[in-house]
């Protein structure tokens, strides 16, 4: 998790098995440095920087803008050869979205599968749900269960969590159920 090219280079020497950078290697340098690497590179979705991402952010076309600014990072690491097939992508809930837009994001995520890369959801404990569901972090496991499920049945390939044991359960069960037949 770095937005800096020497640690993105130092990690893949150690042996990291994807880089994820919340700034989808837009600093100087990243992008070539990722695609020395060889690794899975996860670009996130984020207006501005994180230190005034919540100032006030604002969209005309939420989903348009986040799957616009998503394809436009994907042409940029093609561009320095890095593969499609190595590219997840995350939405960014949490990074310059008010809860509306959180909401709305999630509700219409499946839209952005049409980028045809495995999306990363990570809202596990997110203030999103404090502000939704008027809980503290220590009481957010069953909403971020919910969410959970809602990711995978709206195409979610990846989820980042905090709570591991009981997501799996979720995701097991989902999957149960997804592939059982008619006897």
């Amino acid at each position: 998790d770095t937005s800096a090219p020497v640690v993105m280079t130092e990690v893949a020497r150690l042996g990291a098995g994807l880089i994820n950078d919340v700034r989808s290697l837009r600093r100087e340098g990243a992008l070539q440095a990722a695609a020395a690497t060889g690794l899975p590179v996860c670009l996130m979705h984020m207006l501005g920087e994180p230190g005034d991402m919540q100032n006030n952010p604002h969209y005309d076309d939420l989903v348009g803008e986040v799957s616009a600014f998503l394809a436009d990072r994907m042409q940029q690491c093609a561009a320095v050869g890095i593969a499609s097939d190595r590219i997840i992508l995350d939405p960014g809930f949490g990074f310059a979205k008010t809860l509306q837009h959180n909401l709305s994001l999630f509700k219409h995520m499946d839209a952005l599968l049409l980028l045809g890369r495995p999306l990363l959801v990570g809202v596990s404990r997110k203030s999103m749900l404090g502000q939704a569901l008027n809980r503290s972090v220590d009481e957010r496991l069953y909403g971020s269960l919910a969410l959970a499920a809602l990711a995978m049945n709206k195409g979610a390939r990846i989820l980042r969590v905090h709570d591991v044991a009981q997501t799996v359960d979720v995701v097991r069960m989902i999957a149960a159920v997804e592939s059982a037949d008619e006897e």
